[in-house]
């Protein structure tokens, strides 16, 4: 099968199938039909090319929305593009990037030497375009600083008075100085000493106490002798390396959490990205601020956000790439569309010719039984709403068959061209004749009764009596048998159809070469 085949196919499965001959529709059944063939077209591949090049996400989108052909993506990616305004992205990540130096500024103040030292070295960072290293050491310090943050330093102080882990201020005021200058440690009372063990046994940051850790210091504070039996030590340092893990664990949750908000910032960012009318510059401008935070980088520090820059980065670096390359492949697409438009432009010329031709019976170069029942569908129309009536004769060439046997097919085939120009020269202008089947035809009659019917039928049943047909140089006597009716004479066109051939019938009974009517 060649490429014309293919497209003969098309057009016929488009017409088959009821549907326009649009650039859309004619696509889709080409494609189906080159399948169908074992034909590989790369024009009807390259939607899941362009799909295959998109996300997870986009891609679920597209077999929602049932994209079938590259113009409904097109539109598709347009409307993406198009939902959003550009400035919005940018507001947001000013606004994130203002309240994180809020949060740093706290963080300054909090009596901390090493978290005000690395709090100010942070907003330092956010006030300049940092490199994407120095951001990434930086997030890995504050990991580092929350993870090791030890504040049993406090415990020097619980003998001389009342310490809150969570209040520095109120700890500093309940401290007794003066027990502190009277009185050595070794002469402080044991509950004193137990109830700043328990304080210590309390973990910093995560938000509840273990079993274990509650039952040891349970038994501390009801009896505070019991620290000065051995056996107690094993037990307060397990429940001590019991609070450190706790606190870690409560620190790892928090950073996951931390890092499943990036997660889903990113994701939004992206979605912000692509509905904007600029998208490529916006990708282009974000992933060079995220690469002007490697200009800066600190060798000796790590950065706290490092993990979620990366991730950003990545996506930047993708989207630009994607949204560069989905561009090429559409300003390509475009000069493709043109030179198909032009091949489908084509098309319906011979589409055109195609549908005339389809009208037309191949031997004898008149009407079809297809356009005749097209042509009494009209007449009928007319005649039910007009009352326009019409008649039909059906005329049956006699002993078709035995010319065949005596002559030859050829001979047949010239005796029914011969027969169908005689009909159309005695037709008016605006009378319908066709080939209805083997040696039967047809002619319609606008504006015509019975009589008038039959008035035609006589006039070309002389008409071929007298022809001299011819064929290698012998005359071949030729007669017909007709049967006349007109619409207002039956109930339906269906009626009008079968009373037609009734009476044909009966001239072919009662002797041939004659006209019957009803």
């Amino acid at each position: 099968m060649n490429i014309q085949m293919i497209i003969k196919n098309a057009v016929k499965r488009l017409e088959l199938e009821g549907k326009l001959l649009t650039p859309d529709f004619y696509t889709e059944a080409f494609c189906k039909e080159s399948a169908k063939a074992g034909f590989n077209v790369e024009d009807c591949s390259k939607l899941d090319k362009f799909t295959l090049m998109l996300n997870k996400e986009f891609q679920n989108e597209l077999k929602k929305y049932h994209i079938k052909t590259i113009s409904e993506l097109a539109h598709f990616l347009i409307s993406k593009l198009n939902r959003t305004n550009p400035s919005h992205c940018s507001n947001l990540l000013e606004s994130q990037t203002v309240f994180t130096k809020r949060v740093l500024q706290v963080i300054e103040v909090l009596h901390n030497k090493e978290a005000t030292e690395l709090a100010k070295k942070s907003i330092d960072l956010l006030s300049r375009e940092a490199s994407v290293a120095e951001i990434d050491q930086y997030r890995q310090l504050w990991i580092n600083f929350i993870t090791t943050y030890d504040d049993t330093f406090l415990n020097k102080l619980k003998a001389l008075g009342e310490i809150d882990g969570s209040d520095l201020k109120r700890s500093v005021q309940n401290l007794n100085l003066v027990r502190m200058c009277n009185e050595s440690l070794s002469t402080l009372e044991l509950s004193t000493i137990a109830s700043l063990l328990v304080s210590s046994l309390v973990p910093s940051i995560a938000s509840s106490v273990n079993e274990k850790i509650a039952d040891i210091s349970h038994k501390i504070k009801s009896n505070p002798a019991i620290l000065e039996s051995s056996t107690i030590e094993d037990e307060i340092k397990s429940a001590i390396l019991l609070r450190i893990a706790l606190d870690k664990q409560s620190v790892k949750e928090m950073i996951e959490s931390i890092d499943g908000v990036l997660d889903k910032l990113s994701i939004r960012l992206i979605e912000m990205i692509e509905s904007s009318d600029n998208s490529t510059v916006e990708i282009q401008k974000i992933k060079k601020e995220l690469e002007s935070y490697n200009e800066q980088s600190d060798e000796n520090s790590n950065a706290i956000f490092g993990v979620a820059h990366k991730k950003l980065y990545t996506i930047a670096v993708a989207l630009e790439e994607n949204t560069q390359a989905l561009t090429k492949d559409l300003k390509k697409h475009s000069s493709e569309v043109k030179i198909l438009s032009k091949k489908i432009e084509s098309l319906e010329e011979e589409l055109e010719r195609a549908k005339e031709q389809s009208k037309e019976d191949f031997l004898t170069k008149i009407y079809n039984k297809r356009a005749l029942d097209e042509f009494m569908n009209v007449k009928e129309a007319e005649f039910e709403r007009y009352e326009r009536n019409f008649s039909i004769v059906f005329f049956d060439l006699d002993y078709f068959k035995s010319i065949n046997d005596t002559y030859g097919h050829d001979a047949g085939d010239a005796v029914l061209f011969a027969f169908a120009k005689i009909l159309k020269n005695e037709a008016r202008s605006v009378d319908i004749v066709g080939r209805f089947g083997g040696e039967e035809f047809m002619a319609i009659l606008g504006e015509t009764d019975t009589n008038g019917g039959v008035a035609f039928a006589q006039k070309v049943r002389q008409k071929l009596k007298k022809a001299r047909l011819m064929y290698k140089e012998e005359r071949i006597e030729l007669t017909v048998s007709c049967g006349v009716s007109d619409r207002k004479s039956n109930f339906s066109l269906q009626g009008l159809i079968k009373s037609a051939d009734e009476v044909l019938y009966k001239a072919k009974k009662e002797g041939r070469d004659m006209v019957e009517y009803k």
